[in-house]
């Protein structure tokens, strides 16, 4: 443990102490004060507060000394014992005397925590704080010790630096002249090496540009062998669109064809029938008169049909428009 644990240790023990202490010094005024009150004369009930105040007021006296005492690592005698235990005893008393007086053990229990709790808590506080003391002068010891063991190792590490500076004049003499032996053989050997790496440079540098051309001539003959294969593929789907479109284009005239062959309609023909008749005879330019008398429907129906046909995005709309319709 060091120093800062030590103290924060420390630290913790007195927030918690104090923490105690101020709740059970206002647990006691708020149980003890009724007690008092109900036992002084009406006109002095003002004056129930001041017992409990009293007695808290030397129960915070013992803790605050104790802890200095504590830290310094010294001893009250046993006043502080006697009042420490006077005091904790009558808080204690006091907390639980009126439920006592009405027998009520279950009051008294639950009043005796608070006083029994501050009892405790400020003889434990007491022995932790003399533990914490008795660990500090161990830890400054401790420090002193390895201190003094520091400035003995430094004493002889400037000793044996002094020596090993001697022993290094002494050899460098030596070591001189093998190290500019070593140099100059490490100086031919370089360059040998230096030498080799760049005729392998040179050899790897002309490696890798046949490489590249190769590469590239491989890439332009794959590339010219797909533009021949798109231009191939765009040759076949340009004819085969052809012969769809022409067979389309054959159907559809054979369709219309079929259509207009049927000659003037008897009767009226189904809305289906009708709208294939009239798209038939559009792109057949023929008079709408001509198209109504086909598939039995009214002048305006088939006027209707196609201005369909003429508006943009019609599938028809492509074919000329027809000019001329009679009603």
């Amino acid at each position: 443990m060091n120093a800062v644990q030590i103290r924060s240790a420390e630290r913790a023990l007195s927030v918690g102490t104090w923490l105690i202490v101020a709740g059970a010094m206002l647990y006691s005024i708020l149980t003890v004060t009724p007690l008092a009150a109900a036992h002084t004369p009406d006109k002095w009930d003002w004056t129930a507060p001041i017992l409990p105040l009293v007695v808290d007021a030397a129960v915070v006296i013992v803790v605050r000394l104790d802890a200095v005492l504590a830290r310094l690592g010294g001893h009250g005698g046993p006043w502080p014992v006697v009042l420490r235990w006077m005091t904790g005893c009558m808080t204690l008393a006091l907390n639980v005397a009126d439920s006592a007086l009405k027998y009520d053990l279950v009051g008294v229990a639950v009043h005796a925590v608070a006083p029994l709790l501050l009892i405790v808590t400020s003889e434990t506080g007491l022995a932790y704080r003399r533990a914490i003391t008795a660990a500090v002068a161990e830890l400054e010891d401790k420090q002193r010790t390895e201190r003094a063991a520091r400035e003995r190792a430094m004493d002889e590490r400037r000793e044996a630096a002094v020596r090993r500076a001697r022993e290094e004049r002494e050899h460098a003499a030596l070591l001189a002249r093998e190290q500019r032996e070593h140099e100059a053989r490490l100086a031919r050997e370089q360059a040998d090496r230096e030498e080799r790496a760049r005729h392998e440079e040179r050899e790897q540098q002309a490696a890798h540009e046949a490489a590249e051309r190769e590469a590239r001539k491989r890439v332009e003959r794959e590339r010219e062998q797909q533009r021949q294969e798109r231009e191939r593929r765009q040759r076949e789907d340009a004819d085969r669109q052809d012969r769809e479109h022409a067979e389309r284009e054959e159907r559809a005239e054979r369709e219309r064809a079929s259509l207009l062959a049927l000659g003037p309609a008897t009767e009226k023909f189904a809305e289906d029938r009708a709208r294939r008749l009239v798209q038939a005879a559009f792109q057949s330019r023929l008079p709408v008169r001509a198209a109504a008398e086909l598939c039995g429907w009214s002048v305006g129906w088939v006027s209707t049909r196609y201005a369909e046909h003429r508006a943009p995005g019609h599938p028809a709309a492509a074919s000329p428009a027809l000019e001329g319709a009679s009603a």
